[in-house]
């Protein structure tokens, strides 16, 4: 595996609610500015959501991802990834809409059906900039982020068989490194694979070290040298997971979607500041990083020119 490590950046998710920060994008402009921004710093890959304009709640509107996806990809060569997780109150069909249409070079595609615990974020906050805000907060105590096997059956075939768009699987526990062996086994996952291990997540594996280090044997175990690998560390989580995941041979994930702070008590101004940190650490571990196009080569990606926005 290659010691070029690739940086993703997720810029605006669907956990984080406008009230919690004002630095997370919101709009189609700041969502394209702070991608660009990110990508300038040092991000590979772009995973991307999007947001209603004047409400900040998750959209699954591919005329939304309209406004931002062809301005992203006239100011940066970065790989744009659209997240197939949408929101916790979308349809599976409402989730891959945007990536249907814009056939990009990579998505996300979730590894299994689990309770997705957000409600946490309720503690200590009173003030809210929208009356959705803590409504969809507490839902999440009686959510179950749907994710099947005839649902992940459907998005290889619209996104991976019709557009060649290849994914970033999400795997939250290591029941879902089984589920993804499964696809291999059935030959409808072809490598190179690219994992994306998830700790910290409320209803998904705790963010401890030593639950990292499972994962990876496991996913040794399964796939052999026939994957590569990168770390979402939710919260406080993401610079500790993300440097034990430089430092295992594999890629790194940072983001104000999985985390909206630089360090204890400072709130991260943007993602790109959180893409330089990474970067700091990864040039103390005399590692370097990758390159949209050595990304592209590593993860066998179709290039930028065969997308449709």
């Amino acid at each position: 595996m290659s010691r070029k490590v690739i940086i993703t950046c997720a810029i605006t998710g669907s956990v984080h609610t406008p009230s919690m920060s004002p630095h997370l994008p919101i709009t189609p402009d700041q969502i394209a500015d702070q991608a660009i921004a990110a990508a300038n710093a040092g991000a590979a890959i772009l995973h991307l959501h999007a947001r209603d304009p004047e409400t900040g709640f998750p959209s699954p509107e591919p005329a939304v991802f309209d406004q931002f996806l062809p301005r992203i990809k006239s100011a940066i060569d970065a790989v744009i990834n659209i997240s197939t997780g949408g929101g916790m109150t979308m349809t599976v069909k409402d989730r891959i809409r945007a990536a249907k249409q814009a056939a990009p070079e990579m998505a996300s595609l979730n590894m299994g059906t689990m309770n997705f615990g957000l409600f946490p974020a309720l503690a200590g906050r009173s003030n809210w900039q929208h009356d959705w805000e803590p409504k969809f907060l507490e839902d999440s105590r009686d959510f179950v982020f749907k994710n099947t096997f005839a649902d992940i059956e459907t998005i290889l075939a619209d996104l991976g068989d019709a557009n060649g768009t290849r994914f970033e699987f999400e795997c939250y526990d290591v029941g879902h490194l089984y589920t993804l062996a499964h696809f291999v086994d059935r030959g409808l996952i072809k490598g190179p694979i690219f994992i994306q291990f998830v700790l910290g997540v409320l209803g998904g594996i705790g963010a401890d070290p030593d639950n990292l280090a499972h994962l990876k044997r496991t996913a040794d175990k399964l796939f052999g040298d026939q994957y590569q690998f990168s770390v979402l560390g939710a919260g406080r989580h993401q610079m500790p997971l993300a440097t034990m995941s430089a430092t295992m041979g594999g890629h790194v994930r940072v983001g104000l979607e999985d985390n909206l702070y630089l360090r204890k008590g400072e709130l991260a101004p943007d993602n790109a500041s959180q893409v330089r940190k990474i970067r700091e650490v990864l040039d103390g571990l005399s590692l370097e990083i990758a390159t949209p196009d050595e990304a592209r080569t590593m993860l066998g990606l179709k290039g930028a020119d065969q997308v449709a926005f």
